[in-house]
């Protein structure tokens, strides 16, 4: 016989201990790196090549990092929170049109009430009045199809490309009824921009996102529960549907976060939660949510950072991240991993 097959239960009980402690210490040991990566980044972001008026700059920079920090941390915790609730790990909320969503409430302020709109309304009414219709049409649109459990793949691509277009199509409905003017307003809207974030929005995006991703970190434990499917969930005494629903409206709010500040950005969290798989090679949300959060946080500062102090904004963060993003949704779909968690 074998060691292995000679061995009492709790040796092999006390070596899978031991294995999972182990994991464990290189899962917090990522987590500081990436923590490190991030405050070296930001710091680098805020003091490389200061001008002689480096208040100015400064002060434009802190808002830009803040902006891209926040950004970075809601696309990782909500892409992360939404695969859980949708069961397979290439969906995210822009894939099932929530930027689409987004877009189209823009365009329909801006037909009803005009482009002064955004100009005389506080930063805040307009973040808070987004963030109601888009939790009330998710919740609507996609509250009873997650809440039922797994679902066909095939049936979530079907309804995230039927909602997206939908929906675009409506907006660019509503467009070609507007005046030159107002329909360049919307096209500040309509394109993600990691440079020029809203200053007056930082501090309410700020706590809304820390608010969401601590909810989500202290319901870690029922989120990996609602990994092994509704059934088991539920005999497990899980509420399963006021699990997703919760789920669904909060990844509402962070997408409508990350929206205000940047502008729509589709492929972003694909990238940053599909890494965090790779790294952590854990489902585990305790270590999932933060990882992502941080990679999130990596690829912005740094990537912007490059950009425009390397490369002097040649291009553009958002088109390097789009086509990374789109490559790996391609292959996700293609070699069919990721469709089940």
């Amino acid at each position: 016989m074998s060691a292995a097959e000679t061995a009492s239960p709790d040796s092999l009980a006390e070596a899978r201990r031991v294995r999972r402690r182990r994991a464990d210490r290189f899962r917090a040991l990522l987590v500081t790196v990436l923590v490190l990566l991030s405050v070296l980044g930001v710091v680098f972001f805020l003091t490389w090549d200061l001008p002689s008026a480096w208040k100015f700059a400064l002060k434009l920079r802190v808002s830009t990092v803040a902006g891209l920090v926040i950004v970075g941390v809601a696309i990782g915790a909500s892409t992360v929170v939404f695969q859980t609730i949708t069961a397979n790990r290439i969906l995210t909320p822009a894939l099932m049109g929530f930027d689409s969503l987004y877009l189209l409430i823009q365009t329909i302020i801006v037909y009803w009430l005009g482009s002064l709109y955004f100009s005389t309304v506080p930063s805040a009414v307009l973040f808070l009045v987004n963030t109601v219709i888009m939790v009330g049409f998710s919740l609507l649109l996609f509250g009873t199809v997650f809440a039922g459990g797994r679902t066909s793949i095939d049936l979530l691509l079907l309804i995230g490309i039927v909602v997206g277009v939908f929906f675009r199509s409506l907006s660019a409905l509503l467009q070609r009824m507007l005046d030159p003017g107002e329909y360049q307003v919307l096209q500040d809207v309509f394109f993600a921009t990691f440079s020029v974030v809203d200053k007056n929005l930082l501090p309410w995006a700020g706590l809304v996102t820390l608010v969401c991703v601590g909810i989500f970190l202290r319901r870690r434990r029922q989120l990996d529960v609602l990994l092994l499917g509704r059934d088991t969930a539920v005999s497990l005494g899980v509420n399963h549907r006021r699990e997703v629903i919760t789920a669904l409206v909060l990844c509402s709010v962070l997408v409508s976060v990350s929206t205000s500040l940047v502008g729509p950005v589709t492929f972003f969290g694909l990238l940053v939660a599909n890494l965090a798989y790779l790294l952590v090679r854990s489902d585990r949300h305790g270590w999932t949510i933060p990882v992502a959060s941080a990679l999130g946080v990596v690829f912005l500062v740094v990537g912007q950072w490059v950009l425009g102090r390397l490369f002097s904004f040649d291009t553009s963060l958002s088109v390097i991240i789009e086509f990374a993003g789109g490559l790996l949704f391609l292959y996700l779909l293609l070699s069919k991993k990721g469709l089940g968690r």
